[in-house]
């Protein structure tokens, strides 16, 4: 039996979350202060803890739709309490993503949440909650970028200016690579509950290789160069230079020295 108490625990902030943003805040403040003493280190982990932050709230927008949508077992499993150990597959949503962002720099999207679809009625709803989650994504990258896009840059930083920049950077990716409307991928079930029964049993078999063959297609130098292209021209629009989020990266991957070009004068 279900009670009031429960479903108050069913919807309780795990800990787990609440210490990564306590992870975040620290470091973001060590950036900002330039208190730690390498930089790079805690831009390391400013931008990780941040972007782990940005994969739980990812999975909590899908969750949270589903549950209005009619899906109440979201609260039973835990995901909405913004715990990533509760994910369906923590490999997949938090693991991969972040060991992506250390080697690459992308912003790879992960499949997380079990959704019983069977309870949600209308395609609208089905769209909406595979929706949510990269649209979190969006509204992420525009938070990061306000500085820049409300030119309001003046006593910012520079270290945490490009950190910022490429916390954006990760969340363009991310909200790029969710929509595409590959098999497996936010994209795809945003246009599934629109195509036929014959259609949608075709493709089923293949969804577990689209993020895989997304990423071998990102390995092609000409769609990564056409992928990042429409990445840094979404960024310029937001009022992000392509220099930032290349400094960023270079503060980002503190085992190594930054480019001479990126260390303030």
């Amino acid at each position: 039996m279900t009670t009031a108490t429960s479903r108050r625990g069913e919807r309780r902030i795990s800990p787990v979350f609440l210490g990564i943003v306590a992870v975040m805040a620290v470091t973001g403040w060590a950036v900002w202060t330039d208190f730690a003493p390498r930089a790079g280190l805690a831009v390391f982990l400013f931008v990780t803890s941040a972007w782990i932050v940005s994969l739980c709230l990812h999975e909590y927008a899908h969750a949270r739709t589903a549950l209005h949508g009619g899906d109440i077992s979201v609260g039973a499993k835990g995901y909405l309490t913004l715990n990533p150990l509760k994910y369906t597959h923590a490999l997949l949503s938090i693991v991969l993503p972040v060991v992506f962002v250390v080697l690459g720099g992308i912003g790879l999207p992960g499949g997380a949440v079990f959704i019983e679809r069977g309870r949600i009625r209308g395609r609208w709803k089905h769209s909406l909650i595979s929706a949510a989650g990269p649209l979190t994504n969006v509204l992420f990258a525009v938070v990061c970028t306000a500085p820049f896009w409300l030119d309001a840059l003046d006593g910012v930083p520079l270290v945490f200016q490009v950190a910022l920049a490429f916390l954006g950077l990760l969340q363009v990716t991310a909200a790029i690579l969710n929509f595409l409307p590959v098999p497996g991928l936010d994209g795809y079930g945003v246009i599934e509950p629109w195509l036929s029964y014959g259609v949608r049993r075709q493709v089923e078999p293949y969804a577990p290789y689209g993020l895989l063959l997304v990423f071998v297609l990102l390995w092609v130098p000409e769609v990564n160069d056409v992928f990042f292209d429409a990445v840094h021209g979404v960024l310029r629009g937001l009022g992000v230079e392509e220099l930032w989020t290349y400094c960023g990266r270079e503060y980002y991957q503190f085992w190594q020295d930054p480019n001479e070009i990126c260390v303030p004068r």
